[in-house]
């Protein structure tokens, strides 16, 4: 009975060059296809998929049958239609991949920062107040991808950041409660800014408004995106297109510094 051992396997690997390249090859491969996997989970493009591959295997069955030589005349007319149409169904979800890709460059650059910014800190003392109040608010923190077109939409304040100047903002009787806020370089650039609204799977009906904005910026950008809930007053966390809800208040600043410096967090469930 021969057993498998790994000394073996690379004894043979060495032996024909051919075998690395055919595991190079399937490695990346694999790798190709579950990166697309983690891009697009959780997105319209899941479902897109599914009825991609689904209308596919049904087109190729159809085309296996002896004697249907106009339908694969016809298909072999349509199949390189459907392939160029793939960049133009899935632009965000590319759009994203390109973006993230640009940006691996400069993660290092906010490692090296260890001290929770006051910016940060301004946030987490307002959102608490906020929550008690059940006031909504939309705060934003633009990272790499440039905001610039969101901080034209609202009202130009190039402000310090600070807890009452927030809770100003965000009062109910005042016109830049609507908006969200866009922070810039430790300063909080504009108020009452309009954000795309997320059309993925993740924004469903029970989603409200300012959920939906803070998703939408965080699928086109990297922002990271802090909401607080005017019906409940729980706060959430919007990056890289999840919605991480009921946040503990007084652990935001911790958190926030986490997302801000690209380190994983695990608070709170994903929905």
């Amino acid at each position: 009975m021969n057993v498998f051992s790994w000394e073996s396997f690379f004894s043979a690997l060495n032996r024909s060059p051919a075998l690395w390249i055919s595991a190079i090859d399937i490695l990346l491969v694999t790798a190709v296809i579950f990166s697309a996997f983690l891009l697009i989970r959780g997105t319209r493009a899941v479902q897109v998929l599914r009825g991609f591959v689904g209308l596919a295997l049904i087109v190729l069955l159809l085309s296996s049958i002896p004697g249907l030589t106009a339908f694969r005349q016809l298909v072999s007319w349509i199949l390189p239609t459907l392939l160029l149409s793939i960049p133009i169904i899935f632009q965000p979800e590319l759009r994203r991949a390109l973006e993230q890709l640009g940006r691996t460059g400069s993660y290092l650059r906010f490692l090296r920062k260890n001290e929770v910014s006051p910016v940060v800190v301004a946030v987490k003392d307002a959102s608490i107040r906020l929550s008690q109040r059940r006031h909504g608010a939309l705060i934003v923190f633009e990272r790499d991808t440039g905001l610039q077109e969101y901080i034209d939409t609202g009202i130009l304040l190039d402000a310090e950041v600070s807890p009452d100047l927030l809770l100003t903002i965000f009062n109910k009787n005042t016109e830049l409660h609507d908006g969200a806020v866009i922070m810039r370089n430790d300063r909080l650039a504009a108020a009452a800014c309009v954000m795309p609204l997320s059309t993925s799977s993740l924004s469903d009906r029970q989603m409200g408004l300012r959920h939906r904005a803070a998703l939408g910026i965080s699928e086109v950008s990297d922002a990271v995106a802090v909401v607080v809930s005017e019906e409940t007053g729980q706060v959430s966390i919007a990056h890289n297109g999840r919605v991480i809800r009921r946040q503990d208040p007084s652990r935001l600043d911790e958190i926030l510094h986490a997302f801000l410096h690209n380190r994983q967090s695990t608070k709170g469930p994903e929905t």
